[in-house]
Order: C-alpha cells, then sequence, then structure tokens
C-alpha cells in the first residue's frame, strides 16, 4: 500500500504560481510513476502530467505544457508540480496518483492505469 498526501493548492491571481507537493509514504520501495489529474465541478478527471519512476520522462497534457513542470526526488518520495502563468480554467481539484512501473522510464497518462490516489488539493485561480 501506497499512501500519497497533496499540499500547496490555494488561490492565486491569473498569472501566478503554485508549487504543489505530493508526499508518498507506505510501500514506497517499490518502482512508481507518478501522475497528476485534476477534476473541475462538473466535469470529468482529467491528466495533467505524469513522470517516470526514475525521472527520465515526463509528459503533459497540451493545456498546461510549457506552464507546468512535474519533477519527483525519489529519496524524499515526493513529486511535486511547479504550476507557472495559471489561468482560471486552471481551477480544479489536483490529484496526485502513484502506478507501479516495470520500467524506470514508463509513465502512464489514463487515470485507470493507477493504482493509489491522494485526497486532493483545491487550486482556485481568480481572474
Amino acid at each position: 500500500q501506497v499512501q500519497l498526501v497533496e499540499s500547496g493548492g490555494g488561490l492565486v491571481q491569473a498569472g501566478g504560481s503554485l508549487r504543489l507537493s505530493c508526499a508518498a509514504s507506505g510501500r514506497t520501495s517499490s518502482n512508481y510513476a507518478m501522475g497528476w489529474f485534476r477534476q473541475a465541478p462538473g466535469k470529468e478527471r482529467e491528466f495533467v502530467a505524469a513522470i517516470s519512476w526514475s525521472g527520465s520522462s515526463t509528459y503533459y497534457a497540451d493545456s498546461v505544457k510549457g506552464r507546468f513542470t512535474v519533477s519527483r526526488d525519489n529519496a524524499e518520495n515526493t513529486v511535486w508540480l511547479q504550476m507557472n502563468s495559471l489561468k482560471p480554467e486552471d481551477t480544479a481539484v489536483y490529484y496526485c496518483a502513484a502506478a507501479f512501473a516495470f520500467s524506470g522510464g514508463y509513465y502512464y497518462t489514463g487515470a485507470y492505469e493507477y493504482t493509489y490516489w491522494g485526497q486532493g488539493t483545491q487550486v482556485t485561480v481568480s481572474s
């Protein structure tokens, strides 16, 4: 079992920045690819960013590419999502998720591929 706890959400004006953190505990000795998803009111959960277990591979949704950066430190069991140039349409609950990876270079973009999820952190961007 892996437990994930997100933090760092809040209220920010458009154009501002936030840095989300996802702290993992439990069975963190296994190789886990990590992902960030978000869900706005009345909308389905959508993929935001993913990073492989080794950190060598990352992937972003087109809507956040060039503005968001995902990173990780396996020694600290922490994944971050740096969000810059935020827009009102980025408003959502952000979730981190973990998926077992057979190789250090794998990442996943589908929510169904992730086994463990955090409770989410609210990000609100005002115009």
